[in-house]
Order: C-alpha cells, then structure tokens, then sequence
C-alpha cells in the first residue's frame, strides 16, 4: 500500500473514531431517570406473625378474622380480613395507615392496648404501649410503603442509660417496597447486634451521613430505623451516636405490626432519558455535573459526574433567575454575563464542595449534600429594599407531599411517596419562626408551587449564612435515606420553569474524563 493510500487510511480511522467518540459524549451527557427495584412481600409470614402476637392478649383475639373462606386474589381485602380490621383500629392514632403496600412496623402494642381497653381502661395513655416514646409525631403511608416519627423524653423509658443530651430524641422508621439503584461502594455494610440477633438475624448497624442506621429484611421488605447524631463526645445540644444505641434498639425491640394491606404487585423502574424542554433558551448556560471550583472539594478532591433527574420537579424557587454556585468559593457573578441580572449564568455544581458531612457520591468522602441557590442580584436601578430583595423571595414545595419538621427547626424536609417514587427533598436557611407561624410542621399537605417560605440566612441563629437557599435530595436504599446530587434535576426542573433548554459549557479534565466513559460504566457510577 502507498504512503498516500497508508496517510488517507489513517486520516479516516482517526475521523471515524472522533465521530465515534462524539456519539458516545453525546450519548453518555444525556439526563437519565433513576433505576428502581421494586421488592415483593411475604403476606402469609406477616399473617402468622400477627396471629402471634394477638394471641397473646385472649381477651381480645376474638375481634380478628385470619382465615377467609372466600377464594380472592391476594390483594383483596377479603383474603386478609385481619389486616383490614387491624387497619380500622390503628388508622385513628396513625392516619391512612392501610395505604401501605408493606407491613407496617411500629413501636405500638395493638394487642395490649385493646387489652387494656377490653379490662375497662378508657382511652389508655399511648406511651405505656409503645415502649414510652410519645404519641407519633409523623406517620405518613403511600403507594410506595411509610414513614414514621417517634420521640422520646429525656428522663423517659425505665432502664435506659442517663445521657448528656437534654432534648427528645428523635427515631425515625421506612419501609419501602421501592429501592434506588446506586453504585454504592460503601452500601451494605455495617456490624451485627448481638442483643437483636435472634429478632433481627439480619440486622447491620452503622454511622452513616450523620445518622446511626440500623437496617433489617422482614417479609421480603428493606426496613431501616436512623437516629440523627455525632460520633463523638456527648454534648448537651448535640447527641452522640453512643447515647443514642440503646434508645434504637429500645425501639427495635417494641416492633410490631401495626398495619398495612397488599396491593398490586409492584414492578422494577428502568432508567430512561429524562424529559427535557426541546426549544433552546436564549441565555441559560450550566457548567457540567460534577465541574465544581478547583480545588473546593475536601481534600482538593475533584467532583463526581451524576447524570441522573431523580424526580420530575418544579423548580424550588418561586421564579427566575437564580444562581445555582458556590457560597463559599469563587468570586460571586464570576462567569457569563446577561445584560440584565449579571452574573447569574453559568451555574456550577457545588455538591461535593469540603463540608464535614459523609456524602458517599464525593471523591473524598466528604461533601456538601445538595446545591445552593440564590435569587437573581437586583437590575440596575431597582429598589434593592423592595420586592427583589432576597429575603422576600418565595420558597416553593416542588411537588405534592407531606412535610417533615418539628418546632423550631430550621430545615424542612418534603416526602414524596407515589407509586412510582419514594424521595426527599430537604430545605435549609428559612425562618423556623417563620415556619412555625405558617404550619410548616410534621404532616402538613402542601401542593406544588405552594409557597413553603422565603429565602433566608439562618444555620442554627440568625445571620449564619449569606442569603440563600440549600437544596438537597435524599433517595431510599437498603441504607435508608441516601444524599444524592440534586445539581442534574435542578437543570432539568429550571429548564421546565423557564420554557427552554439550557447549554452546556466549559469543560475541566475531571468532568471530561467522566463523559469519556462508556455509557454503561457512567450509569453504574452516577446512580
């Protein structure tokens, strides 16, 4: 073959595989939708466990209906008639409680406390039957399984350990017959607990992402039980995960079934490209997932690429434009700028900036946990004091659910629970007087779009941070609930609010890496 035949050959090889590459760049930048295992439960188990424990009070087992002589599906009511009269007991103390396509789990000894009831008690104090922890402070059911609060006293429960901490401990349970897919190097782990194994055989304990987690399998189901806490000494205002052990475990040990019904069987969600607006913006430019500020992240770890839209969402400010970048890195309105709100595009990731929360999706382990966003700066001669000051900026929930927060705190987080999704989105920095004063408390129903705030400063006092909005996502696993980065569907949910799509630019060697790997390997890492 000739030098030139041997010269064009080459020129054409190195064209095809460029072309080759783009396709694969083009392919692997794509928005995708999460991957979601659906579980299926064992209703003939939860049958006999709760015949057990209602045999135990005889006074009372006459009220329940085990065995149907009708031939019924599975689901139907009438195959489960003990499940169904359960529901109606417990549904006043735990509303909706027979929307749960999953056994129910709680604190809360239904057998003895109508045993109680049955001896001639009126209204029996709920605390005596649940182990002494307080009338539940949230439980919301759904399509996709429950979610409950429970709090114990300081001073309360007879045997366990005095402790620093001097407020209610908080416990929270899931069970969810939806899991999130994740490439989850860290997902599994955990050590066994001796004085739980012949209840929970399966049980993992572990510290993880600020909760001391303890995760089991009953009736096919993942549960997990999570206590908020610090692994380190005990503090008055703060508690360490050691104080918190025996009051999970506490909990653990008063588990039983409380309610819940089959429903239709449940099927995996695969994941697909994400629906995006197809016109083009005129303005709104993004840097990639995972381009964070050099040498912003701990230990001047990079980012991680996460191509993934975990939910179809209405974008959580009110309107645009907004600034999604760093509050702590860079120089603020640094990048391109419009001719009216300077500074607001590009946006930048920001999820795995150096925070001391464990974010697992974060090269060093360590990360922010969601996004900041700021109101758009004032135009040009406009009354900074007036209607575009960032404080009277409207906060909205991005979609329909129930809220999770107490009195006073200064985050609110949303559930989502639909037959299709079981998420969180968590907000931080608003007014928790504020909150308070509008009912932004545990169980209140909000609407998406409905204004949940406003932009604010608060950490734990006031001023403790600049005027923003911190935005996170939080997805169920076999850990529990798992940070992930918000940055993908903040893109995908703007783009919706502001009718086009945005442009990608600029990209640094750690996001052009990641775009170079094959598309399989890219899902498995940003999942």
């Amino acid at each position: 073959m000739g030098t030139r035949a041997v010269s064009l050959l080459s020129h054409g090889l190195a064209a095809f595989c460029l072309l080759c590459a783009g396709i694969a760049g083009a392919s692997a930048s794509e928005f995708r939708t999460p991957s979601i295992s659906a579980v299926r439960v064992e209703w003939r188990a939860v049958l006999d466990q709760l015949r057990s424990e209602i045999s135990s009070q005889p006074a009372i087992a006459s009220r329940f209906t085990f065995a149907s002589r009708q031939r019924v599906p599975a689901r139907d009511p009438r195959a489960t008639p003990a499940l169904v009269q359960l529901n109606a007991i417990n549904s006043a103390m735990f509303a909706g409680i027979g929307r749960s396509p999953v056994p129910v789990l709680l604190p809360f000894d239904t057998a003895a406390y109508l045993g109680a009831e049955a001896g001639g008690a009126r209204q029996p104090a709920v605390s005596r039957y649940q182990a002494d922890f307080r009338p539940v402070d949230l439980f919301h059911a759904g399509p996709s399984g429950y979610d409950a609060v429970f709090s114990l006293d300081p001073g309360a429960g007879a045997g366990l350990p005095s402790r620093t901490f001097a407020r209610p401990v908080e416990v929270q349970i899931t069970g969810s017959i939806l899991i999130y897919d994740l490439a989850d190097p860290l997902g599994g782990k955990g050590e066994p607990v001796k004085s739980l194994a012949a209840q929970f055989p399966d049980m993992r304990r572990f510290i993880r992402e600020g909760y001391v987690r303890y995760a089991f399998t009953r009736f096919g189901v993942p549960y997990v039980v999570s206590i908020q806490c610090l692994d380190s000494a005990p503090r008055a205002r703060r508690l360490a995960c050691r104080e918190a052990y025996p009051i999970a475990e506490r909990f653990l040990k008063a588990l039983r079934i409380a309610g819940g019904q089959p429903a239709r069987p449940r099927f995996d969600i695969s994941s697909d490209v994400a629906e995006r607006p197809t016109a083009a913006s005129a303005d709104f430019t993004y840097r990639p997932s995972g381009d964070i500020v050099v040498n912003s992240g701990a230990r001047r770890r990079g980012g991680r690429t996460d191509l993934i839209a975990y939910s179809q969402i209405r974008f959580p400010l009110q309107k645009a434009p907004v600034l999604v970048s760093s509050q702590q890195f860079g120089k603020r309105g640094s990048g391109q700028r419009q001719s009216v709100y300077p500074g607001v595009y590009p946006w930048r990731d920001n999820f795995c900036e150096a925070r001391s929360f464990q974010v697992w999706q974060c090269a060093a382990g360590f990360g922010h946990q969601g996004q900041d966003i700021r109101p758009a700066p004032c135009p040009p001669n406009s009354n900074a004091e007036g209607s575009c000051h960032p404080r009277k900026q409207a906060v909205v929930a991005v979609r329909d659910g129930v809220v999770i927060r107490s009195p006073k705190q200064q985050a609110a987080t949303l559930q989502i629970n639909t037959r299709n999704e079981h998420i969180r989105f968590r907000y931080m920095h608003m007014n928790p007087s504020a909150m308070d004063a509008d009912g932004i408390l545990n169980g209140r129903r909000v609407a998406e779009g409905e204004k949940i705030g406003v932009v604010s400063n608060y950490l734990d006092f006031p001023n403790g941070t600049s005027y923003h909005l911190h935005f996170d996502v939080q997805v169920f696993t076999r850990d529990g609930w798992i940070w992930v980065n918000p940055y993908t569907t903040l893109i995908a949910s703007y783009e919706r609010l502001i009718h086009g799509r945005g442009r990608e630019i600029g990209t640094d060697p750690p996001a052009a890496v990641a775009h170079a790997l094959p598309e399989d390997v890219l899902l498995r890492v940003s999942r």
